[in-house]
């Protein structure tokens, strides 16, 4: 018989690939509980349950008389999100997964090496601390009443329609592609050494599904990214060879380009993630998951990635205010260097 599995979400970047492979996974049925604005992503086989989750009450009776073997909440952001979800389904599921973020782990680093043991604290943004309260809720869940909860901590997880960057717009990451099309300098926080990790969605549902169901997971945490480590150079010169041309890096401080945002939350997306050298322990996850192994790297996906990109114009979003703030920090920093060397 068929395990159930409900998703909350389920066509995001880190859900869509999961929702691919459980969809072809014959130990799972799998039923969607979202708005239905993406069903072009929906495999076959798959369930929809089309609603708001937001409206409780009508979520409430369109699951009544369901249970759950597992249920994964995708986009569960703030403690009154999973607070609903804990009144919905105590007493519908055996295990409730709830996404969190790796973003939640301490800023500053002290130590790059990171385990589901490193503490939580992020002082410079807001959507890590909204995750770490809602942390704590699931867990105080557990301790007092048995709820079985799943933790998971994601990094810098991509698809086939955004390439993961360290400087970009609101809406996608086309921008940045254009101008390193165009020959336009790009910028890079820092000096682009700093280290970071990149985890293809598709590798990243191998270790989800491997927790989904599995005893060794309740109560607990565990992190899911890529073993591979690159500089932010070695990012931004992978995505420049797939497009097939050099790229011009400008040098820019974490904390200068921060004082300058215009409103593209810099200070969180950098000083509060990705200015900071992060290695990730997986240990943990390949104990409770011992086939778990990521066989995509960041060179191989991010080719597909930009080839689809560049095959769909409808993923090639302009955004001219990112393009000119961009053109203006350039600026500045060359007149600061000549001035610099009269």
């Amino acid at each position: 018989m068929k395990k159930k599995a409900l998703f909350i979400g389920g066509t995001g970047t880190i859900s869509t690939g999961i929702t691919r492979q459980l969809a072809a996974n014959p130990e799972w049925e799998l039923t969607l509980l979202n708005r239905g604005t993406r069903s072009d992503a929906v495999p076959d086989g798959v369930k929809v349950i089309q609603a708001d989750i937001n409206d409780e009450a009508d979520v409430a009776a369109k699951l009544a008389g369901t249970r759950w073997d597992c249920v994964c909440d995708f986009i569960g952001f703030v403690p009154a999100q999973v607070e609903r979800d804990w009144r919905l389904f105590r007493d519908k599921t055996r295990q409730y997964m709830y996404i969190s973020s790796a973003s939640a782990y301490q800023k500053p680093a002290i130590s790059p090496f990171i385990t589901e043991g490193t503490p939580l604290v992020n002082p410079y943004w807001q959507y890590s601390r909204d995750k770490i309260a809602c942390e704590h809720f699931l867990m105080e869940k557990f301790r007092t009443e048995g709820y079985p909860v799943t933790i998971i901590r994601p990094s810098h997880t991509y698809d086939e329609r955004k390439v993961p960057l360290g400087i970009h717009g609101r809406k996608s990451s086309w921008p940045v592609l254009r101008r390193i099309l165009d020959g336009k300098p790009v910028i890079l926080h820092g000096d682009g050494t700093s280290q970071w990790t990149l985890t293809h969605n598709s590798d990243f549902a191998k270790g989800f599904i491997g927790l989904m169901g599995n005893p060794h997971a309740l109560g607990d945490v565990f992190q899911i990214t890529s073993d591979e480590t690159l500089t932010w150079r070695q990012i931004y010169e992978i995505i420049s060879d797939v497009l097939g041309v050099p790229y011009k890096p400008c040098f820019v401080p974490s904390d200068l380009l921060v004082a300058v945002d215009p409103g593209f939350d810099l200070e969180g997306e950098l000083l509060g993630d990705k200015t900071w050298n992060v290695l990730f322990d997986n240990s943990k996850l390949k104990r409770a998951v011992p086939d778990f192994r990521c066989t995509t790297r960041f060179d191989q996906g991010i080719r597909k990635t930009i080839e689809n990109i560049l095959a769909h114009p409808e993923l090639q979003i302009e955004e001219p205010e990112f393009d000119a703030w961009c053109d203006r920090v350039v600026a500045a920093m060359e007149q600061a260097k000549a001035s610099l060397m009269k």
